[in-house]
Order: structure tokens, then sequence, then C-alpha cells
């Protein structure tokens, strides 16, 4: 049996006592096993009665396993042995997780960031390219599909014999891919939705091409599948669901903090699963990713829900509540662990019961949608500028959604982060979206619980456009409540996308406009930090955060 255990404690316990009870009379925990449409109402019940392959995936993915063992041998006696993977959100993530859980290499290709994609274009005589996308049509992924095809040929490599592609059936990648001829294409249950995929081919296959053990993974998730089709009060899944969306009044803001879990990253997965999932009509909850001592967990907040991820192997693994950790000043927590194909499973039946309790469609994501329109938009025509920039050293200021943010006088980055600050609601939250590099250049992350210290209120912190398919969902279609401080720059290099009438430079800057626009005409304040320079650029945001 795999472990998989769970405490809550506060407001997390009182949900769970006064929602149990019904979800386990309404028997939804069988019924979801069952693959039940109609446990979210009626307007959800044709986009669930088409997206509930992944309560039990078990046996097409364990079939899958021959084919992935088979192929990874067969590539590192061709001396491949380096995978890049290029997807986006669950198609990335879930593989993110599995493979640095397991400390085997994958390189993540999730960005338009043309310094990010160049970084990914070496040692390619011993690497394999995995291509994830259900339809084929997500532009970033065709966009880092293309680059990395055409770096091969320019090596001289055969491009098709090392791309390997994961695809829904009959999507238009699929069919594409098998007349090119690529070295191998996977069909995915096109019944399960990207950010519910982690145990079908998108989580299988780049995980196990890498190297990471995709069969235990499988094994441990089956395992906790039972506990969690239990009619039960002692139901995780039920617990969690009930403590995530059924706190009243509503905690919104779920802080996530791993508390010594060897899991790594899992973290980025329930923030895209659950950001996704629930931010719509108004309502949803909002996962704020935070490392140990981080102001989140110093303070109580009528509006926040803390949740530690442990290692369950050194506790003692029975459901009980406890005493949170040392850091966690707030009494309203949730602490959850175990293996982690038990957790990936918990977390989604979870949100399945969330989405019910706040009366949303968790399989649909409308506001998604908006950013990608209005980036296609601009791409195709892009906009004058506004106004010109107020210039602060090597960063261009501007403002969109209350354009009265920066008074006459005020011209530096630190006027304009007060400024932004000031606006911030009582419950409300800030959102930092940073369109560069994540690898080179993460210790721009530093600056989120700086702003949270300075602020007193929750911050998040996502790269662009990874997050557009994670938070970018919550801040659209949840609660009006955040105020967003966007951070772009200049590229020194640029890349064009063969075959598209735009380069990566070009793409980065209209998913960031477009994302801005769409966040204005919601009417939320957005400041918008452009670095001319971006070494000299990134040591100013970080002086000025410091010096709040």
């Amino acid at each position: 049996m795999s472990s998989l255990s769970l405490s809550l404690m506060g407001a997390a316990r009182e949900a769970a006592d006064a929602q149990v009870p019904g979800l386990v009379d309404h028997e939804f925990a069988s019924r979801l096993a069952a693959k039940d449409h109609t446990l979210w109402g009626e307007a959800a019940e044709d986009e669930a009665s088409k997206r509930l392959g992944w309560v039990a995936p078990f046996e097409d993915s364990r079939a899958l396993i021959p084919r992935i063992t088979a192929l990874r041998e067969e590539l590192a006696g061709e001396g491949v042995d380096r995978v890049v993977l290029a997807g986006m959100g669950g198609s990335s993530l879930a593989p993110e997780v599995i493979c640095a859980t397991e400390g085997v290499p994958l390189v993540v290709l999730d960005s338009t960031d043309p310094q990010q994609v160049a970084a990914a274009l070496t040692d390619l005589e011993r690497t394999v390219l995995v291509v994830s996308s259900k339809s084929g049509s997500t532009v970033e992924t065709d966009s880092q599909r293309r680059i990395v095809q055409k770096a091969f040929a320019d090596a001289g490599i055969d491009a098709l014999s090392r791309t390997v592609v994961v695809t829904d059936p009959g999507s238009p990648l699929h069919e594409q891919s098998t007349a090119d001829g690529v070295r191998a294409v996977f069909e995915a249950d096109p019944t399960v939705g990207g950010r519910y995929s982690a145990l079908t081919a998108f989580g299988l296959v780049p995980s196990g091409l890498a190297g990471a053990d995709v069969e235990s993974l499988l094994d441990d998730a089956e395992d906790a599948l039972e506990i969690l089709s239990e009619n039960d009060s002692s139901n995780p899944g039920l617990q969690l669901g009930s403590a995530v969306g059924g706190t009243s009044p509503l905690r919104n803001k779920l802080v996530i903090a791993d508390a010594g879990s060897p899991l790594v990253g899992l973290g980025a997965w329930i923030e895209q699963l659950l950001a996704e999932s629930t931010g719509k009509e108004g309502t949803g909850v909002l996962p704020v990713i935070v490392a140990d001592g981080e102001p989140e967990l110093t303070r109580d907040a009528d509006d926040v829900l803390v949740v530690e991820i442990i290692d369950a192997e050194a506790e003692d693994g029975s459901s009980v509540d406890g005493d949170a950790g040392d850091t966690v000043v707030s009494p309203h927590v949730v602490r959850t662990g175990g293996s982690l194909g038990a957790q990936f499973l918990l977390w989604e039946f979870a949100t399945a019961v969330a989405g019910s309790l706040l009366s949303i469609n968790p399989f649909d994501q409308p506001d998604v949608e908006s950013a990608k329109a209005a980036a296609r938009t601009l791409l195709d025509s892009p906009a004058p500028e506004a106004a010109e920039p107020i210039v602060d050293g090597a960063v261009e200021i501007r403002v969109s959604g209350d354009e009265s943010l920066l008074a006459s006088g005020q011209a530096s980055v630190t006027d304009a982060l007060q400024a932004l600050l000031s606006r911030l609601p009582e419950t409300g939250y800030l959102a930092v979206m940073a369109y560069l590099d994540r690898t080179s250049e993460s210790q721009l992350e530093e600056i989120r619980p700086q702003l949270a210290a300075a602020s007193g209120r929750p911050v998040t912190f996502g790269w662009g456009p990874r997050f557009l398919h994670s938070t970018g969902q919550f801040h659209k279609g949840g609660p009006h409540v955040g105020v967003f401080l966007q951070i772009t720059a200049a590229s020194e290099q640029d890349i064009e996308v063969p075959d598209r009438p735009f380069s990566l430079g070009q793409l980065i800057s209209a998913q960031a406009a477009g994302d801005a626009q769409v966040l204005a005409g919601h009417g939320m304040p957005v400041v918008q930090l452009h670095l001319t320079d971006r070494k000299a650029g990134l040591e100013q945001i970080l002086e000025a955060v410091n010096a709040l």
C-alpha cells in the first residue's frame, strides 16, 4: 500500500467536518471513481463527460511502459541519453516533478524567452526531443519544436529520427507526425485534460525516456485509488478537497510549503492543477508557493490556508491531527505526504471535490484562451505604444489598468512598486510575472518573499509564459483582487521560428503585452517593468525591492 498521510487543523479540519458527511451521503468518491459526469452540475456535464479518464488511467498507462523502455534502450544504444521536453502546463510540469524527484536529468522547454531556448540547443548529438501537446496547436510548443528540429538539421542530424511525439489520437500533430515519420508517436488518452495528465502518456513518456521509474509511480497511484474511491469519512481525497474548497468564508489563498518532502517541485504542479481548475466565475483558490520561514508562513490571515508537503516516511503515516511545522504561525494548516504517484492522484481527486463545493467546472479554462487570443492579435498587428515610458536607468516603466497609478514626478522603479502595493485590496494578492530566463535569471525569485514582507499580503511568482497555463486562469477568472507586476526584457539574441512570420522575441513580447491588456481590461492595475539591459535591469529591480 502506498504511503499517504493527511492531517488537518483549524479551519481545514472544520471544513472537512462540515463537508465530508454530505459528500459521503452523496457517494461522491465512488461516483467519481465510476466517472460520473453529473457531479459538478448541469453546466459542466458536457465537458466533464469527456474529461474523466484521469480517474483510473492505469491499464492504458501500463501498456506504454514496454514501448518507453524499448525506445530508451534503443536511443541509449545510439548514444542518445539527453531528453529535451517541449511542452506547456501539465505536459511539462508533471515530468519535471517526476524527474527531479527521482534525480534524473530532464531539460524542460516551456519558455519562449530566446535566451532560455538558445541555452537548450547544446549536446545535440546525444539529444532526443519529446514534443508533448494534445493538439499540437499550442504556439509555444510548436515554436520550440520547429527551432530544435532546425538545430538538429543544422548540426547534420536527422531531426525526425530524434523527435518523439506525445499527443491525442487523430490530432493535427498526430497526423502530421505520422506522415512525417518521426521516431515514435505515443497516443495519449483524449479524455484526460492536460493538467490531470500526470499519470498518462504526457507524464510517463518523457519521464520514462529520461530514466525515471514510471512503473512504481503507477503502482503507488493505483494503491491510492483504492482509498480515494471509498465513501468513507476518512477518505483523504474528500477531506483535502473539503479543506481546499469548503472553508466558510472561503480561504482562497493556499500557501504551499515544502516541509522536508522528498517530492521535488510538487508545489508547482499543484499550483497549475488548482489555479487553472478552480479560478473561474469570480471564485477559486490561488496557490502561493513559498519556502520555509517566508512571510506568508509567519503570519495568520483570514483568507489563507497553509499546506505543508511532508516526508510521510518520517511520519507515522496516520491521518490524525498534529502540530504544524515550527515556522507556521497559522493554526489553519493541511499537512500531507506520501509517494509521488499517490500525491498526484490525491490532489486530482481533491481538486474535483473542491470544484463541486465551489459550484464550478474544474475541467475547463475559459480565461487562458483570452490571453492567447490577445497575444495572437498583437502578433498579427502589434499595437502602437500607448505612451512614452518613464525611464529609470535600465528599466522602462509603464502602467495599465489604472493610468493614475503613477503620479507626476514619480520616476523610479521604487516609486512604481510602492504605488502598486498601495492599490492592494485588504484580501488581495500581488502576482509577479517574469517573462525572462528562469534557468539563468532565477535570482529574480528572491523578490517574492521581500515583496510579501513589504506588502503584508500573499505574493505569487510566475515565469512567463508558463504561468499563463496555470495561475493565469485565476488572475482573470477568479476574484479580481490582484495587482500585477510584469517584468520583461530585451534579448541580445533573438531566434526566428522556422516557417512562421515571427521570432521568439516577438512572440514573448506579444504574450506579455496580451496578458497585460486582458488584466487591464478587467480593471486590475499592472506595472510593467521592461529591462533594456538584462543584467543591469535585474540588479536595479533587486535593489529597488530591497529598498522597500
